[in-house]
């Protein structure tokens, strides 16, 4: 059975888009050695490795991956849709922009993704439980902290370089000293 993990990343973030990632590893029957040498290789949830570890896990992913696809969903849709479906939006994208379509979508957390036509079933914590959403994490998480970086160079003044986005003393700081950028959220609104 070809299965797709799902993940995403920077829900809790002030700053950017939320990013989400689709894995597709080899189906167990004849990936067995390639589920083992990611496990080995210390893929876990996103949030229990250091920033090296998780870009070199990233890229031996996308090595090893039958696909491997990233889907966002920007600020604007942030603002307008409310942060949860904005998630479920880039993980939709994220799937939809695979090349090989999978039998089941495993997504991480307790929503099914709408407008999906492909089968699906909800994990929660499934990045600490299931290697597929593991590796989607990670794709994810590093794809976001590249892009993050990326625009702290445009944006110096919030230290997003260390902080990635998230609301930081010294983020907090910048945005009461120079106001909020194009890339910072404005809405707040969890959703259902």
């Amino acid at each position: 059975m070809t299965i797709a993990g799902v993940d995403e990343v920077g829900r809790g973030c002030l700053f950017g888009p939320v990013v989400a990632a689709a894995v597709i590893l080899p189906p167990p029957t004849l990936g067995d050695d390639v589920r083992a040498h990611l496990a080995a290789a210390g893929v876990k949830d996103s949030k229990r490795l250091s920033p090296g570890k998780r870009c070199r896990l990233a890229k031996l992913i996308g090595e090893m991956a039958v696909d491997c696809q990233v889907g966002i969903a920007s600020v604007g849709e942030i603002d307008r849709l409310n942060i949860l479906q904005a998630s479920l939006l880039a993980m939709r994208r994220a799937i939809l922009r695979l090349k090989t379509t999978p039998e089941l979508c495993l997504i991480d957390g307790n929503q099914l993704i709408p407008h999906l036509s492909l089968p699906q079933e909800t994990i929660v914590k499934g990045d600490a439980q299931c290697l597929d959403i593991a590796c989607a994490s990670i794709v994810a998480k590093v794809w976001r902290d590249q892009l993050i970086s990326r625009l702290a160079v445009k944006y110096p003044h919030y230290d997003l370089t260390n902080n990635k986005g998230y609301g930081t003393p010294k983020h907090l700081h910048g945005i009461e000293i120079y106001g909020l950028s194009p890339q910072h959220r404005r809405s707040f609104r969890q959703g259902n």
